[in-house]
């Protein structure tokens, strides 16, 4: 088995089990409905201003995320996946990636997991985490795009 077949598996079981937990969530956070604007100027403009003062720093400056992103580094932590297509966060719907973003790993899995990244509740409005969101969105291709709808659609049949 190739390592990039492994480590491809390896991101789509943890992608489930995030998920999973994701179904599990407390009504008052598993209620929201959030639209990402990938198409709104005004949004993706503020977008990428939030982006670059908030996330780039881990993420990437061009959403290229940190090097070896599906390996633990030493301290146990994982490193910031990418935003772009060659990462995982266009396989989770708008919701969740809110979620995720609003609340953090921790809140939204309801137990302790390694991670650096932090709750932006107390930092950014919704609409500013929707608009980084958006932005992020808007880098993709539009096969990408389409394909991260069509998991909307399913997500918010639920």
């Amino acid at each position: 088995m190739s390592k990039v077949y492994f480590v491809s598996l390896l991101s789509i079981a943890l992608g489930a089990v995030v998920f999973a937990y994701y179904l599990t969530l407390p009504v008052q956070t598993a209620n929201v409905s959030v639209s990402l604007k990938p198409e709104d100027k005004s949004v993706i403009l503020l977008g990428k201003n939030i982006y670059a003062q908030n996330c780039a720093s881990c993420h990437g400056i061009k959403l290229e995320g940190q090097k070896d992103w599906m390996s633990r580094l030493p301290n146990g932590m994982m490193p910031a996946p990418p935003h772009d297509v060659t990462g995982h966060t266009w396989h989770h719907s708008d919701n969740y990636l809110f979620l995720i973003t609003k609340y953090g790993v921790e809140e939204i899995l309801g137990e302790k997991y390694p991670n650096n990244m932090p709750a932006y509740k107390d930092i950014l409005t919704d609409d500013e985490i929707i608009s980084a969101l958006s932005y992020i969105k808007s880098t993709w291709p539009s096969k990408t795009k389409k394909i991260h709808d069509k998991i909307n659609l399913r997500s918010n049949k639920k």
